[in-house]
């Protein structure tokens, strides 16, 4: 399943994304959201809304969720569930969509900006 896809790693996402070249997509559960907090700007939509909200061509989708050309970096709590995430969006022709390896656990670990549960952001 991960082989056909290019997995970034935090940094890199947190580049593309500072570049506005990648969208991030937060498919973590809410107590996960709550117990360590959002990455500031990430889309979050939870994985059983995530083909809905992000089909350019669905009548649910989100506003964010612009073309098929869209770079997209989804990540979970640490990098399984956004594998099978990833793939699965591939399949409704997002073909720049990858995943973040290790998800928002190794984005809180390389010292990337977090917004804590509280709203306060950590640098």
């Amino acid at each position: 399943m991960r082989s056909g896809l290019d997995r970034i790693d935090a940094r890199g996402a947190y580049e593309e994304y500072e570049a506005g070249g990648a969208l991030l997509v937060d498919i973590r559960y809410a107590a996960l959201r709550e117990r360590d907090g959002l990455v500031p700007g990430a889309l979050v939509v939870e994985r059983n809304e995530l083909e809905w909200r992000l089909d350019p061509l669905g009548s649910h989708r989100s506003p964010r969720a612009t073309g098929h050309d869209l770079r997209v970096v989804v990540f979970c709590n640490e990098g399984y569930a956004s594998s099978l995430a990833a793939e699965s969006l591939r399949r409704l022709g997002l073909h720049r969509t990858t995943d973040l390896i290790g998800g928002f656990q190794a984005w809180k670990a390389a010292g990337l900006p977090v917004l804590l549960p509280t709203g306060r952001p950590r640098i």
